[in-house]
């Protein structure tokens, strides 16, 4: 990939999915639709109800969260009170859950947040792991992923084992594109992405910039 679309700067690597409201690497269509093929044969209804964003976008839930517009949570959920926290704080709240504008996986287009939307139609789904453990709606889903998901080329990048992300069971990576971004994506490459970016917080994240990228973009839970 080009910096630009490492980065979430450019979309000439996406498509968009048939029938969903998704886009994708170009190179993600046919592995996806053969895993929601197979969710279906299982009896599930597989949903992306997060796939590709662009640096854009990323950089609006990034700077809402930082000035107390989105709510910031601890590692365990607890909601934060974002305004009496210093920027470092904010800046390390906020990489629990959400990624830098430039280093998303979801810039990708490799990556993608899945539910069965069979289980409740019309439920919006809050992506929190309770969702996905015994007794969630969408606890059968996961059980089906972790046992056939790899067949298909994809993975959970954040586990909650080497990566500073926390464990979101909902996050699926196709391995096969996304381990070659991982490694294009170099801190120089991102810091040329934010360095004209209106970025909250933008002196606290460059000065920890290597830090960052080595907790947040280099290390993940391997599949």
């Amino acid at each position: 990939m080009t910096p630009a679309e490492l980065t979430g700067r450019a979309r000439s690597h996406i498509v968009a999915l048939a029938g969903a409201t998704g886009s994708v690497h170009h190179h993600v269509v046919t592995p996806f639709q053969g895993l929601k093929r197979a969710a279906a044969v299982a009896g599930f209804e597989l949903e992306a109800v997060s796939s590709f964003r662009d640096f854009d976008r990323q950089l609006l839930i990034w700077n809402r969260k930082f000035n107390g517009e989105m709510p910031l949570y601890d590692a365990t959920g607890l909601k934060l009170d974002t305004l009496r926290l210093s920027p470092g704080e904010r800046v390390t709240a906020i990489l629990l859950w959400s990624a830098l504008p430039g280093a998303s996986r979801h810039h990708w287009g490799t990556d993608l947040d899945l539910i069965d939307a069979g289980t409740a139609p019309g439920r919006q789904a809050a992506l929190v792991a309770a969702e996905f453990a015994p007794g969630g709606p969408f606890a059968a889903l996961s059980a089906w992923l972790a046992e056939h998901a790899a067949h298909f080329g994809f993975f959970r990048p954040f586990r909650g084992k080497r990566s500073g992300v926390q464990p979101e069971p909902w996050h699926y990576s196709f391995a096969p594109v996304a381990e070659i971004a991982r490694r294009q994506l170099t801190c120089q490459t991102l810091a040329a992405a934010l360095e004209d970016a209106p970025l909250a917080g933008k002196s606290v994240v460059l000065s920890q910039l290597e830090e960052l990228h080595a907790r947040y973009v280099a290390a993940i839970d391997w599949p």
